[in-house]
C-alpha cells in the first residue's frame, strides 16, 4: 500500500519552520512556506536534511507527525488548511481533493464535511485512514498543475460531477447542479462536457433536465421543483427568474420568481430552522392576504414539495385577482389544486 507520494516543490521562502530556519534549507522552506508549513519525509531528503535531523526534530517536538512520512513542521494547533495539504500529501502522486472538501473549496458550499475527501488515480491504492475518504478515479489527470499555495483539487465541473455520482437522492444531485449556476461557477458547455465524459453517472437521463433548469434561472432545488411541480405541472403562466430590483437601500436584488404582468412575486425560501408551527401559521396567514390583493407569496419546502398543488392553488388565485384569466389543469388524476366535478 502506498502511505506518502511526491508533489511538486513549490516554491519562495519563509520562517516558519519551528524556530530551526537556519539549520533547514532554502528549498524545503519555500515547500513549507506554501503548503500550510506541513511537508513529506520524502520532500525533506530531497532538499538536503538529513534522516538524523528529521528524527531530531521529531523527537524534540519541533516537527510532529500528522500522518506516516508527513510532517507539520511548526507548533501549535494544525489549521483546516494545513489538514487539507497534510492528506493530499499523504494520499501521494496524483492526489486531489474532492468531492465535498473540493465543493468548499471551490465554492459550492460553506459547509465544511466531518471527511477529507481525496481522490487518487485508479492505477494506485492509499490506505484509508481515521477522517480521510480516499476515492479512485480514472478521470483524474495525475499531471495537473496548481497555482502555489492551492491544495491539488477537482475542478468544479469535476466537483459537481463527482457529487452528483455519490448524491444520496434526485433532490441532492439537482441541488448540486443548480447551486453552481446560482453561484456563477460554471456554464451550461463546460458541465455538458464534463458530464459526457463520465461513461457510468447516475441519472444521466434527469441532469440534462437539470443543467437547463440551472443556466435558465433556477438557482436551487426548491426553485427547480417550483418550476416543474407547482408552475408547468398545473398550467400556470411563466414567471421572471432572478428579476433584478432595487432594494430600499439603493443595493441590488433579485426576485425569484416575478409575474410582472401582474405584479405578483414569489420568493421561495429553502431554509428550515425555524418554530415549525409558528412559521407555518405566519405563512398562510400572509399567503392569504397577499392572494386578497398583496404583492408576494412566500414558500419553502414542504409548500413545493409535499403542498405543490395547495401552493398551484393558491398562486392561481393571486393572479385571477391581478388579471390572469387562465385556468389551473390537474397535475395528475388526484390533484387537489382543482376542485373535482360532482358526479
Amino acid at each position: 500500500m502506498e502511505n506518502v507520494g511526491e508533489q511538486a516543490e513549490l516554491s519562495v521562502g519563509g520562517d516558519i519552520l519551528g524556530g530551526m530556519s537556519t539549520e533547514i534549507p532554502a528549498s524545503l522552506r519555500e515547500i513549507a512556506r506554501f503548503q500550510a508549513g506541513v511537508v513529506t519525509r520524502r520532500q525533506a531528503l530531497a532538499s538536503g536534511l538529513s534522516v538524523g535531523a528529521i528524527t531530531s526534530k521529531l523527537k524534540f517536538g519541533r516537527w510532529r507527525q500528522i500522518y506516516l512520512g508527513v510532517y507539520a513542521t511548526f507548533t501549535g494547533p494544525v489549521s483546516w488548511e494545513a489538514q487539507l495539504w497534510a492528506a493530499v500529501l499523504y494520499a501521494g502522486k496524483g492526489a486531489q481533493l474532492s468531492h465535498e472538501t473540493a465543493a468548499e473549496l471551490n465554492g459550492l458550499t460553506e459547509r465544511r464535511s466531518p471527511l477529507i475527501h481525496v481522490t487518487v488515480p485508479v492505477s494506485r491504492r492509499v490506505r484509508q485512514l481515521p477522517g480521510i475518504k480516499i476515492h479512485l478515479s480514472s478521470h483524474i489527470d495525475p499531471k495537473a498543475r496548481f497555482p502555489r499555495g492551492i491544495p491539488p483539487h477537482t475542478f468544479v465541473e469535476e466537483t459537481i460531477t463527482d457529487l452528483v455520482s455519490t448524491a444520496d437522492c434526485l433532490d441532492d444531485a439537482c441541488g448540486w447542479i443548480t447551486g453552481a449556476f446560482g453561484r456563477r461557477l460554471t456554464g451550461e458547455g463546460p458541465l455538458r462536457k464534463t458530464l459526457s465524459s463520465r461513461k457510468k453517472i447516475r441519472w444521466r437521463g434527469k441532469l440534462d433536465e437539470f443543467i437547463t433548469a440551472g443556466a435558465g434561472g433556477a438557482h436551487s432545488v426548491l426553485e427547480f421543483r417550483y418550476d416543474r411541480d407547482v408552475e408547468r405541472a398545473h398550467g400556470l403562466p411563466k414567471a421572471g427568474q432572478q428579476v433584478p430590483f432595487t432594494k430600499a437601500d439603493g443595493s441590488r436584488g433579485f426576485r425569484d420568481r416575478c409575474y410582472e404582468q401582474y405584479g405578483l412575486v414569489i420568493e421561495l425560501d429553502g431554509k428550515q430552522a425555524h418554530p415549525g408551527e409558528r412559521r407555518g401559521h405566519d405563512r398562510r396567514r400572509d399567503n392569504d392576504a397577499t392572494a386578497g390583493g398583496g404583492a408576494t407569496l412566500r414558500y419553502d419546502w414542504d409548500d413545493v414539495t409535499r403542498q405543490h398543488c395547495a401552493t398551484a392553488a393558491q398562486v392561481a388565485r393571486s393572479l385571477a385577482r391581478r388579471g390572469w384569466t387562465g385556468r389551473l389543469r390537474p397535475c395528475s388524476p388526484g390533484c387537489g389544486a382543482v376542485p373535482r366535478k360532482a358526479a
